[in-house]
């Protein structure tokens, strides 16, 4: 029996609104000393699939590259509409569909 209140990590219906939409991404990198570095990348959803992920064909200066998130659609959050620049390169997307941010620590040893 499941509780209403856990939310699962996938959302088929959620998975659905992701694919051709745009989704600006920031990491947060911590390195073992818990510093973080940051990147930002933006382009368009391919794939959404409940096993393998969320498939990204990157855009602007990143084009022609694809990024893979991990398959929690929980981590998908519409966008207010207007102008976002990306610090790393200036790049700025306007209007784009989510943005996703994810945290990645190092393995405990």
């Amino acid at each position: 029996m499941s509780d209403e209140n856990d939310a699962s990590p996938w959302d088929e219906q959620q998975a659905s609104r992701l694919v051709e939409s745009t989704v600006l991404i920031g990491l947060t990198w911590l390195n073992g000393e818990g510093n973080p570095e940051y990147e930002q990348m933006f382009g368009v959803i391919t794939t959404a699939d409940a096993r393998r992920g969320v498939e990204i064909a990157l855009k602007g200066t990143r084009t022609g590259e694809t990024y893979w998130l991990p398959p929690d659609t929980r981590n998908f959050q519409p966008a207010p509409p207007g102008e976002y620049r990306l610090k790393s390169t200036g790049e700025v997307v306007i209007d784009p569909d989510f943005t996703s941010t994810w945290t990645i620590t190092p393995p405990s040893n």
